[in-house]
């Protein structure tokens, strides 16, 4: 498993390579990548895109025309007609409660409390479709990965079977946090109700607006913190909270390293 930054990460379940959220460019629109570019072996031999909501900084179309024609992107349902417009070959549409499988891994919608709009929560123009996450499980092991999502309920019927492994939002790309994010405390909250074995934050330390991160005085300042406190904040009030969960804090770029687990678990 590869954390390549903000929501992307790189897994390797049952014979597949899998992409979330893909954002392989130096930037998107306003904002810029302040780590390290993924690497093409990063994207290069992709079987599985899962995109779990529209907005730029998730479904990213130069990204996607990155990757092989022949790598199949799964959107949430409703936007499979506009994605192919745009010249993405190979599109299949999921909801939350469908299923769909590539050879021995299963992959499940599940809900998320995000807004599914193109432009935002407060556009009413431009295509639409439901903000989901994806339970990912191959014999031997099962992944949640959130997406962008805030606490909802049914969150802990995630845990009705257990997860080795949760890739959970903790930030975003700004000094601040809109709506329908999880911040390190809500991340926390969010891992009593899962415990999984290893949580892994995301959607942090990526992106900023043009030239924030570098500004004098105060806002720049603000900025710098949120590139890197999130995923150490939410560690904390995980081991703050007692449980199980292990936190595998994972800089943009690096691979995961993952506590020891059951000797039959296949993931990397």
């Amino acid at each position: 498993m590869r954390f390549l930054g903000h929501s992307t990460v790189r897994m390797e379940l049952a014979g597949r390579v899998v992409l979330t959220d893909p954002v392989l460019t130096s930037g998107i629109g306003p904002l810029r990548r302040v780590g390290p570019l993924p690497a093409p072996d990063d994207h290069a031999d992709v079987d599985l895109v899962l995109i779990s909501h529209l907005h730029g900084d998730h479904l990213h179309l130069p990204s996607l025309r990155r990757l092989s024609r022949s790598a199949r992107v799964v959107v949430p349902r409703g936007a499979g007609s506009w994605l192919r417009a745009r010249g993405i070959a190979r599109v299949e549409e999921l909801a939350p409660g469908e299923h769909l499988e590539d050879g021995d891994l299963r992959v499940t919608g599940v809900p998320a409390a995000h807004s599914g709009h193109r432009w935002g929560p407060r556009s009413t123009r431009g295509p639409q479709a439901q903000a989901m996450g994806h339970l990912l499980a191959s014999p031997d092991v099962r992944v949640y990965a959130a997406g962008d999502t805030d606490l909802f309920p049914g969150m802990a019927a995630l845990a009705g079977q257990p997860l080795d492994v949760a890739l959970l939002p903790v930030w975003g790309w700004g000094p601040t946090l809109g709506p329908g994010h999880l911040d390190p405390a809500r991340a926390a909250a969010a891992v009593e109700l899962l415990r999984p074995r290893v949580a892994v934050p995301v959607h942090w330390g990526t992106l900023a607006p043009a030239g924030l991160a570098r500004a004098p005085g105060r806002p720049g300042a603000r900025m710098r913190r949120r590139l890197v406190e999130p995923p150490r904040e939410f560690a904390a009030s995980v081991v703050a909270a007692g449980g199980t969960t292990r936190v595998a804090v994972t800089e943009p770029g690096a691979s995961v390293v993952l506590p020891a687990a059951a000797p039959d678990s296949e993931m990397s």
